[in-house]
């Protein structure tokens, strides 16, 4: 259902501005962006994660290294993380004079996960179609919302990785001299071409729409972009604003304490809870919280591959050994997917519910 959904949306979204008779390599282009890309940089990363691991130390960690106690409590935390981010979306909906049940806001996150494990990226359209088709409003003005939800968790990040660079400024300095990927970044922005091809992009975007105004087409983009806009500013003219900052410091507070309480779920991250001058555990945990919420950027299914090298690199920084590093990862990963899948599940019966109701009405 939730897969049909999402097709509908990408149709319905883009069928007012694409003609149908478009060419058949447009389509071809979408369809691999959408899904062969995300599916592709996820394989070719797994393939470079288990390239690194001894798979039988592995599954004898798997089998006999794990409370599985803490991964069920850091599964049971996740739940409130969707729950809060529910709230937070409702103030900016509310704002825009779009009421809708909290439940069916909880349920459009749970749908939106759930959905992103097997098409990345499509989970985000998806939500913001069944909230803006649930009570008839404007797709665009919903969409503008999800964005804005969305720069609000890049905002987070942005100081989770000041604020660690400050705390864990040795462990940091330790992984950019053994994965020099930052140094790359740095020297990348600095030099001039980059900008000179930034410049040129921004220059040519401009032009096109200078001499291109009058355009069907660009109107009807053009309205888009207010309606978007109307969505995203709406975060500085609602009232609530506290509101939206204490239930983005609960969100992120979830995300960091689910990771941390799986910590306590093997001994050698356990041992970093309890290793003197680690502040019991927390410097390494925030290094791999940030590098793991950094690596949800790149395409793929649920954040399979990026986030479990990343948080596989966090912890080699304080001695994990790889196969460590990647059991706890798959793990954590395993039990954040199993409740994603719950509350897909619930998401489906929900929806089918409120339908059946509709129907007897």
């Amino acid at each position: 259902m939730i897969k049909e959904n999402s097709e509908r949306l990408l149709e319905e979204t883009f069928e007012e501005t694409i003609s149908p008779k478009d060419p058949a390599w447009k389509k071809w282009l979408g369809f691999f962006l959408r899904y062969i890309v995300p599916i592709a940089f996820t394989v070719l990363l797994l393939v470079y994660l288990f390239h690194k691991v001894n798979f039988e130390e592995m599954i004898s960690l798997l089998r006999h290294g794990v409370d599985y106690w803490w991964i069920l409590l850091a599964m049971g935390i996740s739940i409130f993380s969707h729950i809060f981010r529910a709230a937070r979306w409702q103030l900016q909906l509310n704002a825009l004079n779009i009421k809708v049940p909290f439940m069916a806001l909880c349920c459009s996150i749970f749908g939106c996960y759930a959905l992103n494990l097997v098409f990345p990226r499509l989970g985000e359209l998806w939500r913001c179609t069944y909230i803006s088709t649930m009570k008839k409003n404007s797709f665009t003005s919903v969409l503008g919302s999800m964005i804005a939800d969305r720069a609000a968790d890049t905002l987070m990040v942005a100081f989770l990785l000041v604020f660690s660079l400050i705390v864990a400024a040795p462990a940091i300095h330790v992984f950019l001299d053994k994965y020099p990927l930052g140094k790359d970044f740095i020297h990348l922005i600095s030099q001039f071409w980059f900008w000179a091809a930034v410049s040129g992009g921004i220059i040519l975007v401009l032009l096109v729409y200078f001499f291109f105004k009058d355009h069907p087409f660009m109107m009807k983009l053009r309205e888009m972009g207010k309606n978007v806009w109307e969505g995203i500013i709406v975060i500085v003219k609602m009232k609530g604003k506290w509101k939206f900052l204490i239930f983005t410091l609960c969100i992120w507070g979830c995300y960091f304490i689910q990771l941390y309480v799986a910590f306590y779920a093997f001994e050698f991250t356990k041992k970093l809870c309890e290793t003197p001058g680690l502040a019991a555990g927390f410097t390494p945990c925030l290094v791999a919280f940030v590098l793991s919420s950094i690596s949800m950027a790149i395409p793929s299914n649920g954040g399979l591959g990026p986030w479990n090298i990343a948080i596989m690199f966090a912890l080699a920084i304080y001695g994990v050994p790889d196969a460590q590093g990647i059991a706890f990862s798959m793990v954590q990963w395993s039990g954040q997917t199993v409740m994603l899948i719950i509350l897909g599940i619930y998401t489906m019966g929900y929806i089918s519910i409120n339908k059946t109701k509709k129907i007897q009405n």
